[in-house]
């Protein structure tokens, strides 16, 4: 994997298309991790914890320094609680219903600000095999979208990316699938208006997608949605080299983690710094 897909997030789509609920922060937490294992070249394991530095979050999603140390903290616990349905086939064809937890661990270093969780294995495969029907997008597609319903709605849609239109959407597995409770937004216009309408918005503007939907009905009553979507003509890049803070070789040192080597501090850190004086 070369260094300008570092920040590229891979999903297998059976787990996209997975019915669970991730709060927004312990949605980015997973993504960060995800792109944590790929960036330290350590892959992802049922034993091995992935570190998230509050540094890592508050560059990506250009969030408060002190807003993101509560909401990292805070988000450790609710992670560790979280869990995700999916369904397979065995040997013999017949369906098989499987529940399992998001992380085995997770941990919270105060003084770090680092959160630390390990996957759990039965989430790993889905992860870390990359085939080609696994969905990829880059980070920065997602990083301004502030609804966990619009990132879930992103990652439903272009995994359809290939033919930009999606099947119709039953609707109870829809709102399954962005992770909205069932005594949540009950009513048509209510969910319409706070989760969907908002998602479409948020995904068009600022994402490299542009998306429109058409509601199905059976009779008066609204069954499900499908979805249309191209491609912007200028789809948003990951690179942010333009607008790189500049920064001395001593300054660099001081942002050095414990035990960290000079060359990979280097390595990360011009991702988002130019280092003068290399």
């Amino acid at each position: 994997m070369t260094s300008q897909n570092n920040n590229l997030v891979v999903k297998d789509n059976a787990l996209i298309n997975a019915s669970y609920r991730l709060g927004f922060v312990e949605e980015r937490l997973i993504l960060l991790a995800i792109i944590e294992a790929r960036e330290s070249g350590k892959g992802i394991t049922a034993n091995d914890p992935l570190s998230i530095h509050a540094e890592s979050y508050i560059r990506h999603f250009n969030v408060h320094r002190n807003g993101a140390y509560k909401a990292l903290k805070a988000a450790c616990d609710d992670l560790f609680a979280r869990q995700f349905s999916y369904q397979s086939l065995n040997r013999k064809g017949n369906l098989v219903h499987h529940k399992a937890r998001w992380v085995s661990e997770v941990a919270y270093i105060d003084n770090e600000a680092t959160v630390k969780l390990v996957f759990s294995s039965a989430v790993i495969p889905f992860i870390t095999r990359l085939e080609e029907r696994f969905t990829r997008y880059e980070l920065n597609q997602i990083s301004e979208l502030s609804s966990t319903y619009a990132i879930r709605l992103y990652e439903l849609l272009i995994a359809w990316r290939s033919t930009g239109k999606t099947p119709v959407l039953e609707l109870s597995d829809f709102r399954n699938k962005l992770g909205v409770e069932s005594h949540e937004y009950q009513r048509m216009d209510h969910f319409k208006n706070k989760v969907l309408d908002f998602a479409v918005n948020q995904i068009n503007e600022h994402t490299d997608i542009t998306a429109k939907y058409e509601q199905h009905k059976s009779g008066r009553k609204i069954t499900g949605f499908s979805f249309t979507f191209k491609q912007k003509n200028a789809a948003k890049t990951a690179s942010n080299n333009l607008k790189r803070e500049e920064i001395t070789k001593d300054q660099a040192a001081k942002k050095a983690r414990p035990g960290e080597d000079w060359n990979t501090l280097v390595k990360r850190l011009t991702r988002q710094y130019k280092i003068t004086g290399l």
